[in-house]
């Protein structure tokens, strides 16, 4: 282990940035593990409740290739299996399940990664702001994809509640790398030391 760390402390010496790329793409992995542990349970949760039957479709920006409003959220009523958007209770579903695992992933990147000691307010409030643009960014992109996976695991290869499953973790996969790359340059950016910025200013 001694062995271990000091080739470990050698070549953080000798590449900080690499090495501080590495360590936030563990964490961001372990993250979107807890995203897709967390997910199952707030979809089965939500999903016996009326919210299902409850449309949430906001920000008509176009139309999709089939003709049909393109809906920049786009959770039409019904159960996903029987064809619906799953509602307001998937998209609630989703984002807590995506807030709470930024809530994690805010601490774990501070404290760990970047070993930030600048204003924890002042990195929180950057990276709600982040979040709610990059979150934006995401729900724009899925008018792309999230139509035809669901489509191909639920009907075109109907495999039903498995084929959901499968289609939950594949968007929440995408998602998840659309903030990966995102999320690194603002990191570097709002976790600051101030030793360094002392050093920097000398």
């Amino acid at each position: 282990m001694k062995w271990a760390a000091g080739l470990w402390k050698g070549f953080k010496d000798k590449h900080p940035t690499v090495a501080q790329f590495l360590v936030f793409f563990i964490l961001s992995n372990g993250v979107t593990v807890l995203q897709m542990a967390l997910m199952p349970i707030f979809k089965a949760l939500f999903g016996k409740t009326p919210l299902v039957a409850t449309d949430f479709q906001i920000f008509h920006i176009g139309t999709n290739f089939n003709g049909t409003p393109y809906y920049m959220f786009d959770y039409a009523s019904g159960s996903l299996d029987a064809g619906g958007g799953g509602g307001l209770a998937y998209f609630l579903a989703v984002e807590i399940t995506m807030a709470i695992a930024q809530v994690v992933n805010f601490f774990a990147q501070r404290n760990i990664t970047f070993k930030a000691n600048n204003s924890v307010w002042w990195s929180a409030m950057w990276y709600v702001i982040a979040y709610i643009g990059i979150t934006i960014v995401a729900a724009a992109a899925q008018g792309w994809y999230k139509t035809p996976i669901y489509h191909l695991f639920i009907d075109t290869w109907s495999l039903g509640k498995t084929g959901e499953t499968v289609a939950d973790v594949i968007t929440m996969l995408i998602n998840s790398a659309i903030s990966f790359w995102v999320f690194f340059p603002i990191f570097r950016v709002i976790f600051k030391s101030k030793d360094k910025q002392v050093e920097a200013a000398a």
